[in-house]
């Protein structure tokens, strides 16, 4: 049984997330920004922090994650403007990252994009450039970091129904967010998992399986 925070639980990936955990046993807070998002949390078994993880500091975030034992970042400024998304997707990320390493939570895994990397492609002028740069930054400093990591990295996401199974990601490929959130709480379960970035799509090799791989 584990203690776990997530950070950004009202996503739908994390809503999942959080309810495959407390099924497995696991003690689950999901950080959400609005008191009202507070009944779907608890729908899924876990206990509603709220915070607004965007205007936090170090020190802040700090005091939010310790003592507990991993940390899952899923959150995001979901579109909108640019100026958002570099303030959540890279730098409120990057917070928690060090914040983690202040509260001795060393296990962190990350949920990213699946083209994230030097190499995306997205130009500048792309009104999808500032995610890009800012999953691409954020998981270099993760990978660089001195904390257990993982980088869960789905291809396009859809609501179909989970299949419990995926493949390496294809860019022209997607996967249902039940199966992410599945990943995700593999992930935190399997310590095969540590050190390693999942590039993922629907696929034929069982969750499970394809962590350990």
């Amino acid at each position: 049984m584990s203690n776990v925070i997530i950070l950004g639980g009202h996503g739908r990936v994390a809503l999942l997330t959080a309810q495959l955990l407390t099924g497995r046993g696991d003690t689950v807070s999901s950080v959400i920004r609005k008191a009202e998002q507070q009944d779907d949390v608890r729908a899924t078994g876990a206990e509603p922090v709220v915070a607004d993880i965007e205007q936090l500091d170090i020190a802040g975030l700090t005091d939010l994650v310790r003592g507990h034992d991993a940390i899952v970042w899923a959150a995001g400024a979901g579109g909108g403007s640019a100026e958002r998304t570099w303030a959540v997707d890279r730098d409120a990320a990057i917070r928690s990252m060090h914040a983690a390493l202040e509260a001795d939570v060393q296990r962190f895994v990350l949920v990213s994009w699946s083209d994230a990397g030097l190499g995306h492609g997205v130009p500048e002028d792309d009104d999808f450039f500032a995610y890009a740069e800012a999953k691409t930054v954020a998981d270099a400093v993760l990978r660089d970091s001195a904390l257990d990591w993982t980088i869960v990295a789905p291809s396009t996401l859809t609501d179909d129904e989970p299949t419990g199974s995926v493949e390496s990601a294809d860019p022209s490929s997607s996967i249902a967010r039940g199966d992410v959130a599945a990943l995700v709480a593999a992930a935190l379960h399997d310590d095969a998992s540590v050190g390693k970035t999942f590039r993922v799509n629907t696929g034929d090799v069982a969750i499970e399986q394809f962590v350990r791989d």
